[in-house]
């Protein structure tokens, strides 16, 4: 069960924080802005009730998982969740409420879109690192074969 509930969570922190992602890239590049404010408002609610306890529950089972298992992929994936967990909750939710304000006030100037590529980058980050584990994570199950070994240069 434990690893159902870490595979379950670990799918829907990564889809919502891909939908976040590119969602913000799509409405920025062709929304208006009340379509701009209307995606903020739907990433803080629900999006961020769906997306924190994903995390949550994806660190703590992975946490578990864990437990009394050795090796390089094992250490490699809990040397990133610090990382994971700190960029979401440190600037990744913060941003996400504040851009939220800023759009339902129609305050779209220079600091909200500094904020909105805060985020972005911040996003870009966890993505690439929630990819990370879950690449190894395939791995660690079975479920994705070893890394490729590189092939010998010329001699």
């Amino acid at each position: 069960m434990p690893r159902r509930a870490h595979l379950l969570a670990a799918v829907l922190a990564l889809l919502c924080i891909a939908a976040f992602f590119f969602s913000t890239l799509w409405v920025e590049l062709f929304g208006s802005a009340a379509a701009v404010a209307r995606l903020k408002a739907l990433i803080v609610m629900p999006g961020l009730l769906v997306l924190v306890p994903a995390i949550a529950v994806t660190g703590g089972s992975g946490a578990f998982l864990a437990r009394g298992r050795k090796g390089r992929l094992v250490d490699t994936k809990l040397r990133r969740m610090p990382f994971i967990a700190a960029n979401g909750l440190l600037v990744l939710v913060p941003c996400a409420v504040l851009l939220d304000r800023w759009a339902a006030a129609g305050s779209f100037d220079a600091a909200f879109y500094g904020l909105q590529a805060l985020e972005l980058a911040a996003g870009a980050a966890n993505l690439v690192l929630m990819g990370l584990n879950f690449r190894d994570g395939l791995r660690l199950s079975g479920r994705l074969g070893p890394a490729p070994r590189p092939a010998a240069g010329p001699r």
